[in-house]
């Protein structure tokens, strides 16, 4: 699934162009295809269909995991999900790199650009709504936040006693992490992924906030990780130290890399530094 540091790339691709491809901005749609209805969430698909041409793109933002296009007169915002991802491509030539089979929505636009929404599991979705605060009423702090401090950050934790890995993930507690960050952050802060938030002391809430960070920056650097066919583009999976490494050594021990289940999630870390 992309997460923040895929879906934040995707939004600087839309707003400067990638390669041949325009920026987004300031382009007027002239044309909705809606391949398959079921990706729309809100509203029904007639509305969503007829509302949308003529409107212009002013601006692309990110909340966690979600791009929000901010057009004349309403937002459209995507959730990628576990497979989806954003192309920007000239109406008469389809990019190489997709398969057209799974594409669910083309946007067309005034200049011959299209925006297509592509996802092979069929579980991404896209609102057009005029206000996004219920949509986001629900979602944590972002990661970078100002407003989260090391000791916000510490009372975060203690009000819960819950496992790592499965808080860290979890979009109400912080907003923008999944499966490979968060194994990434804990791998960095030297916490077991199964430790409880309540058992940390200030300094260690402190390491994790600051790795968490740390991690997010060097992917968003590297323009996110390609990982099977969710996300190409990005460099970061060259740079993993413990996601997706099982069995191998450790960077900082030597000790081999396991995969454990947390709350049904598969975990990477390191037992020999990442004790509990």
């Amino acid at each position: 699934m992309p997460e923040l540091p895929e879906v934040e790339t995707i939004r600087q691709r839309l707003i400067k162009g990638f390669e041949k491809s325009p920026s987004i901005l300031k382009q007027k749609i002239s044309k909705v295809n809606l391949l398959w209805s079921g990706v729309v969430a809100e509203p029904d698909p007639q509305t969503f269909a007829s509302f949308l041409p003529g409107q212009m793109v002013l601006a692309v933002d990110r909340r966690a995991k979600f791009l929000v296009l901010s057009l004349s007169d309403a937002y459209l915002v995507f959730h990628l999900r576990m497979s989806g991802d954003l192309y920007l491509e000239e109406q008469e030539k389809s990019a190489p790199f997709r398969d057209p089979k799974h594409d669910r929505l083309w946007l067309d636009f005034e200049s011959g650009w299209r925006l297509v929404f592509n996802d092979t599991r069929k579980f991404g979705r896209v609102w057009l709504v005029n206000d996004t605060s219920k949509l986001f009423s629900q979602l944590g702090l972002e990661p970078f936040d100002e407003k989260l401090t090391h000791a916000v950050f510490y009372q975060m934790l203690q009000a819960h006693s819950r496992q790592l890995k499965p808080l860290l993930i979890d979009q109400h507690f912080i907003a923008g992490i999944g499966n490979i960050y968060s194994d990434e952050a804990l791998f960095s802060a030297q916490l077991n992924p199964k430790r409880l938030s309540d058992s940390l002391s200030p300094a260690e809430a402190e390491e994790l906030l600051k790795a968490i960070r740390s991690v997010l920056t060097k992917a968003i650097d590297q323009k996110g990780a390609s990982i099977d066919w969710v996300y190409r583009g990005g460099d970061f999976q060259n740079h993993f130290q413990v996601y997706q490494q099982t069995g191998n050594p450790c960077p900082n021990c030597g000790h081999p890399i396991e995969k454990t289940k947390v709350a049904q999630r598969g975990t990477h870390f390191c037992p020999n530094c990442q004790k509990m």
